[in-house]
């Protein structure tokens, strides 16, 4: 072997031991990563170890009710107060939705079991008796919380689990009390089921794994204690030998509550599943099944359209050759120059696109944030607020989008449309939060929005989100225009007399109904959680579905472009965007469904929020939708258009 070859092979076996030396590097830091991510099952958020005896603090949050949507605060009814209210810190979202936590008198400490112990005793006034009906005439919940974690109350049903084992689900939070054949019974004694976990060899003390409340009403029986803090020794026994505590018999009223501490093998990492545990996890999958099965038959339709139909027009136009093959010549080609025609109310279509890519640009990255468990329950409020921040940044999006199709269409009024983008439809939506947010003042809840939060949503809106937009707007103006495949006439064609499969009513109502039809199942899941006050983490389903609806979205807006175009009807700007954004329609028909199956509003205040809420929300639904057919649509034409020819 000559010197050259030993020194290049030698070269090669040390290059090929970095390389091993390299992968081995990277398999072992993959591998750390896993662990830290199994670790963490809830970014952000550090556990806290208590030792034997260390105090641990129970605060309270509002009371909700799925009958009146209108949250109160906990110390709104006469339950037992500490010396000194303190609130927690709260962010944003915090606010916006009515949280309100506080402090509590009771005394909690890591592994000591409590036996019936003395809170309080207050005095029953009428008004006070009157306080306590209304709140359980409207089944309205208790939520406290240990160690951020919720209360949850355990329901068992009859039938057995895979295992032999009895099923239960959990609710958040407990009663205030229940009704009876007229009568009213207060939970005022609570047993605070807590489970903890320990694990000695990788830090030390103890970690609240669990937290679940059995509440309780009894009619508890006092002794004189000099030694317990409130001077009472309570007696708490169930069944026969104490009576449930009837309201209209009393006119003192004793809180006292247990403590239960219990060993848990569930982990720190793994204690929000309870909460998370879903009913219906096969629904969801038929949701996504059904789902797909809408999306694959758009898909076939539009690859047929595609792949024959398309393809034929553009070899039969390609082909021709002679004055009379031209002057028989019809379908879609002999619209090329009127196709791209400014469409009427150009400024309006390019506003309400900006919009629609602002709300997608803002659900994609918190789909994203959401799945990588940045916005865990732990983190409350956080949802919301990430939302909002979201949506603000979310503006220089919105002002290139409409400036770049506002220029397409050769509008030369760009100040009055980045304007319009800016305040047009976030103008809309703030005026009906705020119009909704006086009733809601005006019902004294604690859902109602600080005017100095009212405030901080402006400076958010007028501080960040409109120069964002006029950014965005300034580098779409600056741009040079999209490029066109054909030229525009200066006479518009004569239109031909349309079928009526083919009018813009009926199309648009046909062309709604698919993607309405791939998220409607999902939609229950989400409206039960905004409505009935349950946790909603299935946030991988939800990013399937945002997928299949943007997917639904453009196919259907591009088939039903083109069986317009074919018909020899150019005016497809506002079609094609109509064509998916009418999805909102059956959104909010869903609600009014929704609300006289699954809820029992009856107030007026409490009708006017759902509504107004789900219009809001259906507004939004319609510019991502309306923005994501027409998008794919402009596509779908230029790319048509520019594969023939035209003389």
């Amino acid at each position: 072997m000559l010197p050259g070859m030993a020194v290049l092979e030698q070269k090669a076996l040390t290059t090929g031991a970095c390389v091993h030396g390299m992968r081995q590097l990277v398999l072992l830091l993959i591998i750390t990563a896993i662990e830290r991510c199994q670790s963490f099952y809830l970014p952000g958020v550090a556990p806290i170890e208590y030792s034997e005896n260390a105090k641990v603090d129970l605060k309270v949050n509002k009371l909700t009710s799925a009958k009146t949507q209108l949250p109160y605060g906990y110390y709104v009814l006469p339950y037992c107060r500490p010396p000194e209210i303190v609130d927690s810190v709260e962010n944003l979202g915090e606010i916006l939705v009515g949280d309100m936590i506080e402090n509590s008198p009771y005394e909690i400490q890591m592994l000591r079991n409590v036996t019936c112990r003395v809170l309080c005793k207050v005095s029953l006034s009428t008004e006070k008796k009157d306080q306590f009906r209304s709140m359980i005439d409207d089944e309205y919940l208790v939520n406290w919380i240990v160690d951020n974690l919720p209360a949850a109350t355990r329901y068992t049903f009859g039938r057995l689990g895979p295992e032999g084992k009895s099923e239960y689900s959990y609710m958040n939070g407990f009663p205030v009390g229940i009704e009876k054949s007229g009568r009213y019974y207060v939970h005022n004694h609570v047993r605070l089921l807590i489970q903890y976990h320990t694990q000695k060899g990788e830090y030390e003390g103890y970690r609240v794994v669990g937290f679940e409340v059995e509440p309780q009403s009894m009619t508890q029986a006092l002794r004189a204690d000099s030694e317990k803090p409130n001077g009472f020794q309570g007696l708490c026994q169930d069944g026969a030998a104490s009576p449930l505590f009837d309201l209209d018999l009393h006119d003192e009223i004793v809180f006292t509550y247990d403590v239960q501490w219990m060993y848990s093998e569930q982990r720190w990492v793994s204690r929000w599943d309870n909460y998370l545990r879903m009913t219906g996890g096969q629904i969801h999958w038929f949701s996504i099944l059904n789902s797909l099965m809408i999306m694959l038959f758009l898909s076939g339709m539009v690859a047929m359209i595609l792949l024959r139909t398309l393809y034929r027009d553009i070899t039969r136009y390609n082909e021709l050759t002679t004055a009379e093959e031209a002057a028989e010549e019809t379908g879609w080609k002999l619209v090329h120059g009127d196709v791209f025609r400014r469409p009427r109310h150009a400024k309006l279509l390019a506003v309400s696109v900006g919009s629609g890519m602002q709300i997608l640009g803002m659900s994609v990255v918190t789909l994203i944030c959401a799945l990588l468990g940045f916005l865990s329950p732990a983190h409350r409020g956080g949802l919301l607020q990430s939302m909002m921040l979201l949506f603000t940044f979310m503006g220089v999006f919105a002002g290139f989008s409409s400036a770049r199709l506002y220029k397409l269409f050769g509008g030369d009024d760009w100040k009055m449309a980045t304007l319009m983008t800016a305040f047009l439809y976030p103008g809309i939506l703030f005026v009906l939060f705020f119009i909704l947010n006086l009733f809601i003042w005006g019902q004294k809840s604690s859902g109602a929005v600080p005017f100095t939060t009212m405030f901080a949503l402006l400076v958010l809106w007028f501080g960040i989100s409109v120069p964002l937009v006029f950014l965005g707007s300034y580098f779409g103006f600056q741009r040079p225009p999209i490029e066109m495949p054909v030229r525009t006439n200066h006479i518009q064609r004569q239109i031909p007399t349309q079928p009526w499969f083919i009018q813009p009513l009926f199309t648009s109502l046909v062309g709604g109904v698919l993607p309405f039809g791939a998220v409607f199942t999902e939609l229950f899941f989400i409206m039960s959680s905004l409505w009935h006050h349950q946790f909603y983490y299935l946030f991988g389903f939800l990013g399937l579905v945002l997928v299949i609806l943007i997917v639904t979205c453009a196919e259907i807006s591009i088939a039903l472009t083109y069986f317009q175009l074919t018909s020899e009807d150019y005016r497809w700007w506002w079609r094609s965007f109509l064509a998916s954004a009418t999805s909102a329609v059956y959104v909010f028909l869903y609600s009014i469904l929704y609300f006289s199956s699954r809820l029992q509003i009856e107030k007026f205040v409490s009708t006017l929020l759902y509504f107004g809420y789900m219009f809001m929300i259906s507004l939004l639904f319609f510019l991502l939708t309306g923005s994501i057919g027409m998008l794919a649509s402009l596509q779908f034409v230029r790319v048509i258009y520019a594969s023939i020819k035209i003389d």
